[in-house]
């Protein structure tokens, strides 16, 4: 799979998922989770998601993400186009301050538009 459409799946991962997990799971432990990125391999068997938790919360919030992956998966198949949908990897984001968090992805973007010129 290409690098472009690699990258569109991984967006529209990311975006299923910050739906889903903030508005259609009931869980408690997942109340202040946000999905800050999603990378999804090239071979669309694995996607690592990154969230970012309130402090003293995260063990708690990466259990119960890891317990509903089945639950996510199932929501993603049936919201995404896919002929395979990647098992889900979640781990805490060492960039969870939004503000930064853009900044650091803003920088990502202007490395990569230099190089593609």
């Amino acid at each position: 799979m290409d690098e472009h459409r690699s990258r569109r799946v991984s967006e529209a991962v990311r975006e299923e998922l910050t739906e889903i997990i903030s508005f259609e799971m009931d869980d408690p432990r997942v109340f202040d989770v946000q999905v800050t990125m999603a990378e999804v391999a090239s071979d669309m068997r694995n996607a690592t998601i990154k969230v970012a938790v309130d402090p003293g919360n995260e063990k708690k919030a990466i259990a119960a993400l890891d317990h509903a992956k089945s639950f996510l998966k199932h929501e993603l198949a049936s919201r995404l186009n896919l002929r395979r949908v990647p098992d889900l990897h979640f781990s805490l984001d060492a960039h969870s301050d939004a503000d930064s968090r853009i900044d650091f992805l803003l920088r990502r973007a202007k490395r990569m538009e230099a190089k593609d010129s």
